[in-house]
């Protein structure tokens, strides 16, 4: 019989050897504590970010695809052919193009349709069509520059350049569609009435959207300018789709709480304490839609609007401000608007003679330029208000009346239309763009580099009727 080995290698003779028996489970026991080290102490719970990432990742993971693969749109045709129309720089990918086709409404994963890129999208665009309108129209009045922001940089306006860009509209989404295409969850149309009102939803678009708690969203508010400037988006429109209050603007996003410990000036002199990750469960799913059975269907209109906006953010993030700036350019103020037709005054002539007040000119006085037929049933009167001898307006009108109140609008529409000389016209975005040019961060035309800043008009305001 062999003899035991002991740790050393080394053979080890005895009665055990001897006898040829086994140790016991108390020896056992004792050799392993002596031959193997104490096991390292317990590890702290991970902190509060690992773990949201790891419940994300896994949640991203488990989740099936709702749009056509990325790796589709480097052989879509429709895809090459719209970056090719549009002129989109080459630092714009294929994937990015197709990434802003994709609604939220067909794949609610804000890593994989144009949400974010939209948002984006529209504080560029409607920033820089309002320092257009202000810088070239410095005198409109705000109910007008809401108007005029909307004609330029509208759903509807959107959605016509959509169509003429020549993007088409899938019927369903889907993984097997095109990736050139634009892919929604089309809002099916009907005639529900909404609950306790003898309203159809389809005639109040907001009402289905609107319950964020704001002030303003309550039926017995009165929306005045104020309110439409402070409270409202950029067309002056109740804002809708806005989460409550009380809701987290994404799925773990830190909360603040009261700072307990602070010295005599007020400011903390010890850190919070470290958020414990052991109150976050890492089996609860993410907050949102998670299939595109749960998400909200949306019109043409609205996805379509949202698929210019992401473009136009896009353009922002991998060509930089001049390429956003370029494509504002061409698609957005290339459209004629008619600002002079946007005007409706009540009292024309009441506010004609305020305005003359504020501004020190003489009263205003209508006189009687020319008139034809005063005896016929059909006359016609040519009425011009003066302020001292400068005219300030002219219309032609059946009655002497009807020609005295058109002559006072067109006195005040061509006050509020003023236009500063186009040499003194110098938009902010063109200053910025010239400081990014001189650290050599971009490039401009000849017109943009010798463009140096200059103030802008700023008018005292419209007359508050």
């Amino acid at each position: 019989m062999s003899p035991f080995i002991t740790r050393d290698g080394s053979p080890t003779t005895g009665t055990a050897a001897k006898t040829g028996s086994y140790p016991t489970a108390m020896a056992v026991s004792k050799a392993v504590e002596e031959d193997y080290e104490p096991a390292p102490e317990s590890h702290p719970p991970a902190p509060v970010e690992q773990v949201l990432h790891n419940r994300s990742t896994r949640h991203v993971a488990e989740r099936p695809l709702y749009a056509p693969s990325h790796r589709k749109a480097l052989h879509s045709a429709k895809l090459a052919a719209l970056h090719a129309r549009l002129s989109l720089p080459s630092k714009l990918p294929l994937q990015t193009l197709a990434r802003c086709l994709i609604d939220s409404s067909a794949d609610p994963r804000p890593g994989y349709n144009n949400a974010p890129l939209a948002i984006l999208g529209q504080d560029l665009l409607g920033y820089y069509t309002a320092e257009y309108i202000l810088c070239h129209y410095p005198r409109l009045p705000m109910a007008i520059l809401f108007a005029a922001q909307y004609a330029y940089v509208g759903n509807a306006t959107l959605a016509a350049m959509r169509s003429e860009w020549g993007v088409e509209t899938v019927g369903a989404p889907g993984q097997e569609v095109e990736p050139g295409l634009l892919q929604l969850k089309r809002l099916m149309p009907g005639n529900a009435m909404l609950e306790g009102e003898n309203i159809r939803v389809r005639d109040m678009p907001q009402a289905r959207r609107l319950g964020s708690g704001r002030r303003n969203e309550a039926f017995d508010y009165r929306r005045g300018m104020s309110s439409r400037v402070v409270y409202d988006d950029q067309f002056g429109d109740l804002q809708t789709g806005l989460p409550p209050n009380d809701a987290r603007p994404f799925f773990g996003a830190p909360i603040s709480t009261p700072n307990t410990t602070s010295d005599v000036e007020g400011t903390s002199n010890e850190a919070q304490p470290q958020r414990d990750a052991s109150a976050l469960s890492v089996h609860d799913p993410p907050e949102g839609p998670q299939t595109v059975e749960d998400t909200e269907p949306t019109t043409v209109e609205l996805a379509s609007a949202s698929f210019v906006r992401a473009l136009a953010g896009a353009l922002y993030l991998h060509a930089g401000a001049t390429a956003s700036k370029t494509f504002h350019k061409d698609h957005v103020l290339s459209r004629h608007v008619q600002l002079h037709t946007l005007f409706h005054f009540t009292h024309p002539t009441r506010d004609l003679s305020n305005l003359c007040k504020r501004e020190g000119f003489e009263p205003p006085v209508a006189r009687l330029i020319s008139e034809t037929g005063r005896l016929s049933r059909t006359p016609v009167f040519v009425v011009g208000v003066f302020s001292g001898e400068e005219k300030l307006g002219e219309a032609a009108g059946a009655s002497l009346n009807e020609a005295r109140i058109r002559a006072a609008a067109a006195a005040l529409r061509s006050w509020y239309l003023y236009s500063p000389p186009e040499t003194e016209i110098c938009l902010p975005s063109d200053a910025e763009g010239l400081a990014s040019i001189s650290k050599g961060r971009g490039k401009a035309n000849h017109k943009e580099a010798n463009m140096p800043w200059k103030p802008q008009m700023i008018d005292i305001g419209e007359i508050i009727t």
